[in-house]
């Protein structure tokens, strides 16, 4: 990753308010996360998910190419690097990155860097957005390449040395929710904080539920869990 400049931070910002969303996430970066070791957050942003992690313990590095969100991972206490040049080989044990991939060009090289960092057995969790039919305003205004199929990302990451432990589609009511925002939403890509509020405290707990059905074939988001062989 690049030094540069994120084009989405608004949005980023809004998303501090989607407290089902984010503790989902965070429950999940925890549940496959080893006992102990060295912990990379692979685009960190602003620090949502870095912090709180840091704070329960974890020995998390915080990864930022953008300098103004750099100075905020810091203002937080976090260790902070702009590149994985930063980062020396085989130094760690788990590394996690949450709507991140589809940013990167060379999504495929990004993750061949990803499996040199970690130690052997070292595991990776990815979260990425699914299904480019999704592709709306908010994918363009963030600077998303790409929204990833569940073959896609497999292949993606078997090609870069992974062994994959778990794939599945996430947020299923969410593909729908976001459909009906291409059709309707505005062009922008602007989050509307009123509508993620509803989003997140009514229906997204729901969406979770039916998600044990829908995993295996549609959801607005793809989590995937690999190991370093």
């Amino acid at each position: 990753m690049q030094q540069q400049a994120y084009t989405g931070v608004d949005n980023l910002e809004v998303m501090q308010e989607a407290v089902n969303y984010n503790r989902y996430l965070l429950d999940t970066v925890r549940k496959h996360a080893p006992a102990r070791g060295k912990v990379l957050d692979f685009g960190a942003g602003s620090g949502q998910f870095a912090a709180p992690l840091s704070q329960h313990g974890m020995d998390i590095t915080a990864l930022e190419p953008d300098q103004l969100l750099q100075q905020r991972l810091r203002a937080q206490g976090l260790r902070v690097v702009s590149s994985t040049q930063e980062i020396p080989d085989a130094s760690l044990d788990y590394i996690y990155t949450l709507n991140v991939l589809e940013h990167i060009d060379d999504d495929a090289g990004a993750l061949r860097i990803l499996h040199a960092k970690l130690t052997a057995k070292g595991k990776l969790l990815i979260y990425v957005p699914a299904f480019q039919l999704l592709y709306t305003s908010m994918d363009a205004k963030v600077g998303h390449v790409r929204r990833y199929t569940r073959g896609m990302l497999m292949t993606r990451v078997r090609d870069a040395g992974f062994k994959i432990e778990h794939v599945a589609y996430a947020d299923s009511i969410g593909f729908f929710a976001t459909l009906a925002f291409k059709a309707i939403g505005n062009k922008d890509g602007n989050v509307s904080l009123g509508a993620l509020k509803l989003y997140d405290r009514a229906v997204f707990p729901l969406s979770r539920g039916l998600d044990s059905v829908a995993k295996r074939w549609f959801g607005k988001n793809l989590l995937l869990v690999a190991s370093k062989p």
